[in-house]
C-alpha cells in the first residue's frame, strides 16, 4: 500500500488521489498512519463484506441462551453419534 504524508496530501492532492483512485493509500502523520484514502469503489466493496458477516463472539457470562441452548443441543448430538461408533 502506498504512503503518502499529510503534507503531501496539501501539496500534491491530484498524484495522491490518483493513487487512492488504483488501490487505498495510507496518509500519514508524524510518521505513523492515521488515515486511509480510498475510491467509494473500494469502500462499498469493504462495507458489503462486513454487512455479509454476521459472526458474533460471546463470553460465557454474555452468550445468550438461544446461542447456549444450540451448543448444547450440538453437544448432545456429537456425544450421541461418538457413542454409535464407541
Amino acid at each position: 500500500m502506498r504512503h503518502f504524508t499529510t503534507a503531501d496530501l496539501n501539496k500534491h492532492i491530484g498524484d495522491v488521489t490518483d493513487a487512492a483512485r488504483r488501490s487505498p493509500v495510507f496518509i500519514t502523520h508524524h510518521r505513523k498512519p492515521r488515515f486511509v484514502l480510498m475510491s467509494i469503489d473500494d469502500y462499498n466493496a469493504l462495507r458489503r463484506q462486513q454487512t455479509d458477516d454476521h459472526r458474533q463472539a460471546f463470553t460465557l457470562d454474555t452468550i445468550p441462551d438461544d446461542v447456549a441452548d444450540g451448543l448444547i443441543a450440538l453437544a448432545d448430538q456429537y456425544d450421541r453419534e461418538d457413542g454409535k461408533d464407541g
